[in-house]
């Protein structure tokens, strides 16, 4: 076992973890916040994606350990109580969700977009988002949410 420390939508975290167990892992089942979904385990689908310092990573691939002393902001931690953040109120006014199963990856994948690029053209939208996989919406309303949350995100 492994003591570590993770900081999570500002809310510190001290566990003991197997030295396999992945972030994702300890996301749902162990401080159960489970916005973050398991699609493919392999890094291939982005539904698990987290921002971890402030970059977009696949949780799945990463180990609980590696995660240790970070910053980790999950879909939970991106609403103000009941005020959804710019980007999740955009893809409930244009649609950007279906099924809604790979929407919190999407969110967190374009979260990490924004804060990087304030004023992405639809070329860097659309590699922002490149390893996030839908199959019910064909992208173009995930994309327009992701055009018409531009410069209404703030800091969080």
């Amino acid at each position: 076992m492994k003591q570590i420390r993770l900081m999570v939508n500002g809310e510190s975290h001290e566990l003991s973890v197997p030295p396999w167990r992945t972030l994702l892992e300890v996301i749902r089942e162990v401080l159960g916040l489970t916005g973050t979904k398991e699609g493919c385990s392999l890094g291939e689908c982005g539904a698990c994606t987290v921002i971890m310092d402030g970059k977009a990573v696949n949780s799945c691939l990463v180990l609980a350990a590696e995660a240790d002393g970070k910053q980790i902001v999950t879909i939970e931690g991106l609403a103000d109580g009941n005020k959804l953040h710019p980007i999740q109120q955009a893809f409930v006014e244009h649609g950007g969700l279906q099924c809604g199963f790979c929407t919190p990856g999407m969110i967190m994948s374009a979260k990490a977009l924004l804060d990087e690029t304030p004023t992405p053209t639809e070329e860097e939208i659309r590699r922002g988002i490149a390893g996030n996989l839908c199959r019910c919406t064909g992208y173009t309303k995930i994309i327009e949410s992701i055009k018409a949350a531009v410069g209404n995100t703030e800091e969080k």
